[in-house]
C-alpha cells in the first residue's frame, strides 16, 4: 500500500475525503472548515495537525489519517491522537485503513488512540480485528469556545 505525508498540493484531496467522511458519519452539517484556513492549521509554519494519505496504483488518493502529537504524563512518552481515518468505499478492504494505522504507529513509541461512533460496527470490527481495544471507563467531553 503507497502510504505517504501530504504535502500542501493534497489539500483538495484532503477537503474531499473529510467531507466523504462527515456524509458517511451523517455529520455533514458540523463540517464548516475554511480549505485555506484548513492548509494552514496542516502546511503553515505552526502546524497544528499532520495528514498521511493512501493512494492507489495510480497515485489517486484514497485514504486519509488526520492526526496529530499527545502526551501522556502516566507513560511520560508522546502518543498520536488519531481525528479522522477514512477509506473511500471503492478502495475499501484492501488494506488502506490498516497501511494508514501501522505507518502512524511507527511514528510513535506510545499510544495511538482515536474515537470510534457507536453505530459505526464496520469501524469497530476492522479496529478490534487488528487487535484494538475500547478504554473502558472514560467518557470523552468536548468544550466549544463560542463564535469569534
Amino acid at each position: 500500500m503507497p502510504i505517504r505525508d501530504a504535502v500542501a498540493s493534497d489539500l483538495p484531496a484532503i477537503a474531499a475525503l473529510i467531507h466523504a467522511l462527515a456524509d458517511y458519519e451523517h455529520l455533514s452539517h458540523e463540517v464548516t472548515f475554511d480549505e485555506a484556513e484548513l492548509g494552514r492549521w496542516l502546511f503553515g509554519p505552526d502546524a497544528a495537525a499532520h495528514a498521511t494519505l493512501a493512494t492507489d496504483g495510480d497515485d489517486e488518493v484514497v485514504g486519509l489519517a488526520l492526526w496529530y502529537v499527545t502526551f501522556s504524563t502516566f507513560t511520560g512518552r508522546p502518543g498520536i491522537w488519531l481525528e479522522d481515518l477514512f477509506v473511500l468505499p471503492k478502495a475499501r478492504a484492501s488494506g488502506h485503513g490498516r497501511a494508514l494505522l501501522e505507518a502512524l504507529m511507527q511514528r510513535t513509541e506510545g499510544r495511538l488512540e482515536w474515537a470510534v461512533l457507536d453505530w459505526n460496527r464496520p469501524a469497530i470490527e476492522f479496529y478490534e480485528r487488528l487487535g484494538a481495544r475500547p478504554v473502558e471507563g472514560w467518557t470523552r467531553y468536548r468544550w466549544t469556545a463560542p463564535p469569534a
